[in-house]
């Protein structure tokens, strides 16, 4: 461990994950512990339909290092990462998604790059998804690329770590999944340094992925047009 370890603020956000809420909370803890200094982990519960919230409140009465922000009704992934900066207190600011697939203890990786960087965002080195899904994302990733002139291994990976500074002079618009693309072009107009990290992705244990329901991708592709036309006007 580093000498002055750094104090950081960890974000999940959560719809309807009771299947893996307590195991991501309890090995975000044992990593953060052994890695950090001062940290917290924020639960950003986005208008869960099931036990989600519940099983939030129950560890967070045990660790007063645990806060859970619930919004009453599912706002989107985009709005539960808005939630999440905007809660977090500490400089370091990291998300990651909440279905299990990340190892919390990996975010070691993405701090050894922070000295020279603004930003670190991970990607997964063998995704455990189904291959349709694989796909759908290169095909996503490569359209970003050629509209905003972002190249990332990964764009959607759901492991990043942010300086608050670099997230303060970004005011994000994106309620649903297009707020990667969002983080990522915004920093780019703003100069930001930003490193990438190979990452381990696990299969999901629990649960149900939405990244690939109807719903989600048409409103990825109408925030993609509205942002587009918005991104040309947007002055750091």
């Amino acid at each position: 461990m580093n000498e002055n370890p750094p104090d950081i603020s960890v974000f999940f956000p959560l719809f309807n994950e009771e299947g893996n809420v307590r195991h991501i909370t309890l090995s975000a803890i044992a990593a953060l512990t052994q890695i950090t200094g001062k940290f917290e982990v924020l639960l950003i519960n986005d208008g869960s339909n099931d036990r989600t919230r519940e099983i939030g409140e129950e560890l967070s009465s045990c660790d007063s290092r645990v806060r859970v922000i619930s919004h009453d009704t599912n706002l989107g992934y985009g709005a539960a990462l808005k939630t999440g900066f905007e809660e977090s207190k500490f400089d370091l600011i990291a998300f990651t998604d909440g279905d299990g697939q990340f190892d919390l203890s990996e975010i070691r990786l993405l701090l050894n790059k922070l000295p020279h960087h603004d930003a670190v965002i991970g990607f997964r080195v063998r995704r455990a998804d189904p291959a349709v899904r694989t796909l759908n994302a290169k095909a996503w990733g490569f359209l970003i690329g050629v509209l905003f002139g972002i190249w990332p291994r990964d764009l959607d990976c759901g492991f990043k770590l942010f300086k608050r500074e670099l997230i303060k002079q970004m005011e994000l618009e994106a309620n649903g999944a297009f707020i990667s693309t969002e983080l990522l072009a915004k920093s780019r107009r703003l100069n930001a340094r930003i490193a990438e990290v190979g990452v381990t992705h696990y299969p999901r244990a629990a649960g149900e992925s939405t990244g690939n329901n109807l719903i989600v991708i048409i409103k990825a592709f109408g925030e993609l047009a509205r942002f587009w036309i918005y991104l040309k006007r947007w002055r750091p």
